[in-house]
């Protein structure tokens, strides 16, 4: 008989132990077979299905998702206890040692009365405690599996911690009007090495702005994207509603389309 126990309400060892057992010889046929790897867009997926019920407001979908994000680092961390490297006790003690270490203005006696002030200070332990010697080792730091509009915001923000001089909004915004003006508008439809290279530029200035005006470029983006698909399905429910389709408009009626959702971008 399997050895657990059924309860009415669980808890973080009962998760551990659910993970053993569904790994285990006689478990779970799919559990047991899964490596770091098959589930590692699990991960990301989790974390951004987190993000939604946090966008979304929703209390009941932020605790669903949170409890399937801590299953897979439970998850993570079961395969490598099999492994002999370390386990879930680990992962908590060496995150409860970083928390401390980092915060020495609440459990030490350092000074950090203002928000900058516990930023600087958190910046200057993350950078010893990575052994990092340079700036520039920071800015190479930045994951590169990050989605590269969060990347670029992050490499900007830790630029200007090193003290570059590029607060300035209106100089980054005559810059990628600048950047703009040199765009090949002809080759435009063409795979131009050149446009790539001037967009590229564009969309890492764009991210500086963004750090600049404390704006979350990935939620902004996220948010704009979200109102053209509204945009655009009301525009085909209005064609739908007057009997007509996407697939039968003329090329006058497709470009009339197209310059309204334009218009609302």
């Amino acid at each position: 008989m399997l050895d657990f126990e059924l309860k009415n309400r669980y808890n973080i060892g009962d998760l551990l132990k659910i993970i053993r057992v569904l790994r285990s010889e006689n478990g779970c046929p799919w559990d047991k077979v899964q490596t770091h790897e098959s589930i590692r867009t699990d991960l990301i997926e989790e974390a951004y299905e987190v993000c939604e019920g946090i966008d979304c407001n929703s209390p009941e979908m932020l605790r669903e998702e949170l409890g399937d994000l801590l299953l897979q680092v439970a998850f993570h961390a079961e395969i490598e206890t099999e492994q002999g490297n370390f386990n879930f006790d680990d992962v908590c003690n060496d995150i409860c040692q970083k928390l401390v270490y980092r915060h020495p203005h609440v459990f030490g006696d350092v000074k950090a009365d203002t928000e900058s002030e516990v930023l600087k200070n958190w910046d200057a332990l993350k950078k010893a405690g990575k052994h990092q010697e340079t700036y520039s080792e920071t800015l190479e730091s930045v994951p590169k599996t990050f989605p590269a509009l969060l990347r670029g915001e992050k490499v900007c923000k830790r630029a200007m911690r090193a003290g570059l001089p590029i607060d300035g909004a209106q100089d980054c915004i005559d810059e990628i009007k600048r950047s703009l003006d040199r765009l090949d508008t002809e080759n435009a439809g063409a795979d131009n090495a050149q446009n790539q290279q001037t967009l590229g530029k564009i969309a890492l200035s764009l991210c500086n702005l963004n750090r600049i005006l404390h704006i979350d470029g990935e939620k902004a983006l996220t948010y704009s994207t979200n109102e053209f698909i509204t945009a655009f399905k009301a525009a085909e429910e209005e064609i739908i509603s007057g009997g007509g389709s996407m697939d039968k408009l003329s090329d006058k009626e497709l470009q009339r389309m197209a310059d309204k959702l334009i218009s609302a971008l």
